[in-house]
């Protein structure tokens, strides 16, 4: 049963998630994933000098202190990178372990303090402690969150622009630099509002993982930061639940390790982008281009005897060329199951009319192209595959007509496709 403590972490959790991951997306499609773990780290200094000037835990003052911490962090980045020779990568991990170690030192030194140091409770910051959120924790997640995607719509179409082409946006007289930092800031406030669940190692990988998982389930930004946003409300809705139903786990890593498994599943199963359906797509093509070959060879092996019939048997073609038995096996198959060839009663092979047709046309754009390379090289450069690439479609009509005359006149014109024009 879910009481009311795990209700309140549950929406909490979720809020953080969503913004988390709507905000993060613009992050990895700026490829300024790195720069969202640096400001989180960056936040630690300020959450502790936040603490020392309040004098008491004060959430709203600590994590106004983080933002403030996070963007001088960000700042330096940028001044390093443009007024020194660091490259943005170096700069990052500079401000990056610097800024964390002068957290860390702060929260011992706060930790130390006799009256009030061992009530701050400012390590929690660091790995996060999503069991103790209370109701005002989530209102201000969901204001904050509120704010972030009041933002981005109303700068939608500028935020568009920057994230794929900056330089564009400078042509056209928008403050690209201006909406950078903009963005930027808003990645500092969903990287603050999730530092209590979360923590400062953990928060950027919850910013990460939902838009990069999205990243390989679709092309188009609208549905990118729709799913983004949903991913990341699963990520934690999900994540805290698992923690509920076993109390040993802690929620912070917990949530982000079920980002990780949903991160896993768009990687390997994800329908266009994903390893599964692009080591198939790729399957598919070896076994078209392999098909092509052997179409091709059967044409040139059975042309001479036409019209009339030719069959070969698996040995035959081995003798022509050197495929491998499975491969070959597996290829005739496929032309079989494709009534591009029958097998005769002796167990031998030879083509259907459509097959016929088909190799007829293979072997006419495989002569063209050879054609090109011996007599026309200054188009060479049209030439990407020979077996996969129609001339048609890389050379201008009227270049194609020349070589279809000149295929004729020194009689290599398929006499398949001779006779039905």
């Amino acid at each position: 049963m879910i009481t009311y403590n795990t209700l309140i972490v549950l929406v909490g959790t979720s809020l953080l998630g969503a913004s988390a991951g709507l905000v993060g997306s613009f992050a990895v499609l700026r490829r300024r994933s790195l720069t969202g773990d640096a400001l989180a780290h960056a936040a630690l200094p300020g959450l502790c000098l936040a603490f020392l000037v309040v004098g008491e835990r004060s959430l709203p003052a600590m994590l106004l202190g983080a933002f403030l911490s996070g963007l001088v962090g960000i700042g330096c980045i940028s001044a390093l990178r443009r007024w020194t020779r660091i490259k943005e990568d170096t700069a990052i991990g500079i401000i990056l372990s610097v800024f964390f170690g002068a957290g860390i030192v702060l929260s011992r030194c706060i930790q130390n303090l006799s009256a009030t140091g061992s009530k701050a409770g400012l390590d929690s910051y660091i790995l996060g402690k999503t069991a103790g959120m209370i109701f005002q924790d989530v209102m201000l997640i969901a204001g904050l969150a509120a704010f972030c995607l009041g933002v981005l719509l109303l700068f939608y179409k500028e935020f568009r622009v920057v994230a794929f082409d900056p330089s564009f946006a400078r042509v056209q007289g928008w403050p690209a630099g201006i909406l950078d930092l903009l963005l930027m800031a808003l990645i500092a406030v969903a990287v603050v509002i999730g530092l209590p669940a979360v923590g400062v190692v953990l928060m950027a990988a919850l910013l990460i993982l939902p838009g990069a998982s999205a990243r390989f389930w679709t092309d188009e930004l609208d549905r990118l930061l729709v799913l983004a946003t949903v991913f990341g409300l699963f990520t934690g809705a999900i994540g805290t639940l698992i923690s509920t139903w076993y109390s040993l786990l802690p929620a912070g890593p917990i949530i982000v390790l079920t980002g990780t498994a949903l991160f896993l599943l768009s990687l390997f199963f994800a329908p266009r982008r994903g390893a599964l359906a692009r080591w198939m797509l790729a399957r598919r093509v070896h076994l078209r281009l392999g098909q092509n070959k052997l179409l091709t060879l059967l044409h040139d092996l059975s042309e001479p005897a036409w019209p009339g019939e030719s069959a070969w048997s698996a040995q035959d073609l081995s003798s022509r060329k050197s495929w491998p038995a499975g491969q070959l096996k597996r290829l005739l198959h496929q032309m079989v199951l494709g009534k591009l060839v029958d097998i005769t009663v002796d167990g031998r092979y030879r083509f259907t009319a459509e097959g016929w047709q088909k190799s007829a046309e293979l072997a006419r754009n495989q002569r063209m192209w050879e054609l090109i390379l011996t007599e026309h090289a200054e188009w060479s450069g049209s030439l990407a595959n020979l077996e996969h690439t129609e001339v048609q479609e890389c050379v201008p009509a009227e270049f194609y007509l020349q070589l279809d005359r000149e295929l004729r006149e020194r009689g290599r014109y398929p006499k398949v496709l001779a006779q039905g024009q």
